[in-house]
C-alpha cells in the first residue's frame, strides 16, 4: 500500500473520530472505550500494513 494512501485513511479516521466526538452526544466513559477501539485498531492496521504484524505471530510464549 503506498505511503499516501496510509496517510489519506488516518487523516479520514481522524476527522471521522473527532465528528463523532465532537457532534454526537454520549457519555465520556462511552467515547473513552471507542477512542481506545479505534487507536487499538489503526495501530494493528499499521502494524499489518508495514508487514510487522506477521512477524509477531512467530513469537511463542512459555513451552
Amino acid at each position: 500500500m503506498p505511503l499516501i494512501q496510509v496517510v489519506v485513511v488516518l487523516i479520514v479516521v481522524g476527522v471521522v473520530l473527532w465528528l463523532i466526538n465532537r457532534f454526537i452526544p454520549m457519555a465520556g466513559s462511552i467515547k473513552t472505550i471507542l477512542n481506545a477501539v479505534v487507536v487499538i485498531a489503526v495501530v494493528l492496521w499499521l502494524l499489518s500494513v508495514f508487514g510487522l504484524l506477521s512477524s509477531l505471530s512467530n513469537i511463542h510464549v512459555g513451552k
